[in-house]
């Protein structure tokens, strides 16, 4: 009988030594965080920045697209108040360089038409088998609500201070981290074949997808830098705004409600004095 309480004590030693060496060896993703950026729609006065966002809609096109969908985004929203601000014709005229099947007509065959504005973003692939084909098994996730969807969470003490002074960028801080941040692993740091090293992926030490950007892969009409990481961060921004298209009018909104607050907490203070004026307390 002591011998097998002798076993079992050892066993649970031996238990707990391996759960306590399994923790001090958990890794901890991303092995570094992103910085914090400065953004134009950041704080309780942000707003989008047009320009800002008609570049990152280039950078998604020419460079994002080809991988990712954004299926929750129509052609019409690049021209809602608060967003990019193409006019209506030049929507017309993007949508309409796009296929889509339709139908079935009267035939009730199925048909190519061009795109509307009332219609979604193309996806690269016609479904999710295909693009994981393409892409080495892995699925480019849909960027529509990505810079809601990816953030890291930045502990204690900041989050009681972002519930002061509100810090939601977070997703286009990591999105923009992660663009830029592809480097070589460092010595005795292996990482699978057919993957990227990246300190700052959220899942992991490395990823399927090949650094995606670089100097000069995108041409800019406004004289902005052409730079790797001003890409990065443009096409953050117009993912946030994917995200979040009406931040505009929400702060804009929230800000009238603040100031309506205080002039009626004002008013009822005053009320409060001339009502109960010359009574004893």
């Amino acid at each position: 009988m002591i011998r097998w309480a002798a076993a079992a004590v050892a066993a649970g030693i031996a238990l707990t030594a391996t759960v306590a060496s399994a923790e001090e060896k958990a890794v901890e993703f991303p092995l570094l965080k992103p910085a914090r950026q400065e953004w134009s729609f950041a704080g309780f006065f942000g707003h989008y920045d047009q320009a800002q966002l008609q570049r990152g809609y280039q950078v998604y096109k020419d460079v994002c697209s080809s991988c990712h969908s954004m299926k929750l985004v129509k052609f019409r929203n690049l021209a809602d108040e608060g967003g990019p601000g193409f006019t209506e014709d030049a929507v017309k005229v993007l949508a309409a360089t796009y296929a889509i099947e339709d139908g079935p007509n009267d035939a009730g065959e199925m048909f190519e038409r061009p795109r509307l504005p009332s219609d979604a973003f193309p996806s690269p692939f016609p479904n999710d088998n295909a693009a994981r084909a393409a892409n080495g098994g892995a699925l480019p996730p849909d960027l529509s609500l990505i810079a809601k969807a990816r953030a890291v969470h930045r502990g204690f003490p900041w989050f009681v201070f972002d519930m002061f002074w509100p810090y939601q960028e977070q997703g286009p801080d990591y999105i923009t981290a992660l663009l830029t941040g592809y480097q070589d692993p460092p010595e005795g740091v292996e990482v699978p074949e057919g993957t990227y090293y990246n300190p700052h992926f959220i899942n992991g030490v490395s990823l399927r997808m090949p650094p995606p950007l670089d100097n000069d892969v995108v041409e800019y009409s406004d004289g902005t830098p052409q730079t790797k990481e001003q890409y990065a961060k443009d096409v953050s921004a117009f993912l946030m705004w994917a995200a979040e298209p009406h931040l505009d009018a929400r702060k804009e909104l929230g800000l009238k409600v603040m100031l309506y607050l205080f002039v009626f907490a004002g008013i009822l203070y005053f009320v409060k004095r001339q009502v109960w004026r010359g009574t004893a307390h």
